[in-house]
């Protein structure tokens, strides 16, 4: 009589049992990327901006969103696209590419193709990256999309994906003698380049001051001088006509710190690349890195669950800050005192806030280690039952 007893009581007290709603405390797991603490610094050219890679940050700016010609530089977007074809598998290194008659006439910077000749994508892209050629960057628009006309439009779509607000292409070499709108920005160059540099194909040769193609027959010599003299660079595009004046986006690595410096209508060769090592040295110079590793951080309780905790944990975060300021960092935890089942693997439940002073430098998400089911009637009763009549 007394099992049976137990047994309604047990039946009573989970038709009462209820469970609350789990909140949703999802965080932005990025800050918004802000100019404070810019270096001071002025750059005898048109305009400029150095910016961090892995934050997005932009730590100096000179006229960023002024629209202007960017020649050969214009080609960081052509590559851009072609190394996401490769990424996505619709077009393969080792694909053949038939050169044709619009390829081969383009001017400027160029490695010479002929119509009808036949050349590896790889090496197409080798050349556009090291050498600028123009023709090898028409040859792959049109191996890509079918014609030049056809890639410059998803160039564009590209670049609105990328919030470019002030930039237009017109065509994939940045060739501008008869171009009207082709324009762009010192920011907008930064964007694009951010993103460039992510393909390890583009670095190979982006890094390199020569090579060859043609079985060593052609040498392909960097445009890049600073891939030569500057300890680190490790890219990106040079670019230069009578409209554009001498352009460049650099980038250089060095540990865990990797700046793009962007340099737009500074007057001379010599004048661009002593203003953009000037920029990048000014980075190195004044920031570092500032890492905090994924780990577990505790274990919090779990309402109505089948577990009673569960261990949340956070992902790695990095961003750069200057390096006097490193040790002032403050971490902030928003861990909630408990969350309700149920609740799934790496579902968002806080947030740490990593802060100098009153700036807010950065985010990152707290997340559940695991799954963990809410506990239903039959889960309880099996559970009460299990209990009773082991006894």
């Amino acid at each position: 009589m007394k099992k049976i007893i137990s047994v309604l009581l047990a039946v009573i007290i989970c038709f009462m049992f209820s469970v609350s709603i789990f909140a949703d405390n999802s965080s932005n797991n990025t800050a918004e990327n802000t100019h404070s603490a810019m270096i001071d610094h002025s750059v005898e050219a048109n305009s400029a901006v150095l910016i961090d890679t892995e934050s997005g940050k932009i730590l100096f700016s000179q006229n960023e969103d002024e629209k202007a010609s960017p020649a050969s530089v214009t080609k960081i977007m052509t590559l851009l696209l072609v190394a996401e074809a490769i990424e996505n598998g619709s077009v393969k290194l080792s694909d053949n590419v038939s050169i044709s008659k619009n390829a081969a006439s383009m001017g400027g910077s160029q490695v010479f193709l002929e119509e009808g000749e036949s050349m590896s994508l790889e090496e197409l892209l080798k050349c556009t990256v090291i050498a600028s050629a123009n023709d090898a960057a028409v040859a792959l628009a049109e191996y890509i999309s079918g014609s030049e006309s056809a890639f410059v439009k998803k160039m564009n779509a590209r670049a609105a994906e990328l919030k470019m607000d002030n930039t237009y292409f017109e065509n994939v070499t940045g060739l501008d003698d008869t171009t009207e709108k082709h324009l762009t920005t010192a920011k907008d160059i930064a964007i694009m380049s951010c993103e460039l540099i992510k393909y390890p194909i583009i670095t190979k040769y982006s890094s390199m001051w020569q090579d060859s193609i043609r079985n060593g027959e052609f040498t392909l010599t960097n445009t890049n001088r600073l891939v030569r003299y500057y300890d680190g660079c490790n890219g990106l595009k040079t670019g230069s006509t009578n409209k554009a004046g001498y352009c460049i986006s650099v980038s250089a690595k060095r540990g865990d710190v990797q700046f793009i410096a962007v340099i737009m209508g500074a007057k001379t060769r010599d004048i661009r690349n002593s203003e953009a090592r000037k920029l990048l040295d000014l980075g190195f110079a004044n920031y570092g890195a500032y890492t905090y590793g994924e780990q577990a951080l505790e274990k919090i309780p779990v309402k109505s669950g089948i577990k009673s905790e569960v261990v949340v944990y956070s992902k790695e975060f990095k961003t750069i800050v200057e390096k006097r300021s490193i040790k002032d960092v403050e971490i902030i935890y928003d861990i909630p005192k408990n969350v309700t089942a149920p609740i799934k693997e790496n579902d968002i439940v806080g947030k740490i806030i990593f802060k100098i002073g009153e700036e807010t430098i950065g985010e990152e998400d707290i997340l559940v280690k695991e799954s963990v089911d809410r506990i239903s009637y039959f889960y309880l009763l099996k559970k009460i039952l299990s209990q009773i009549f082991c006894e």
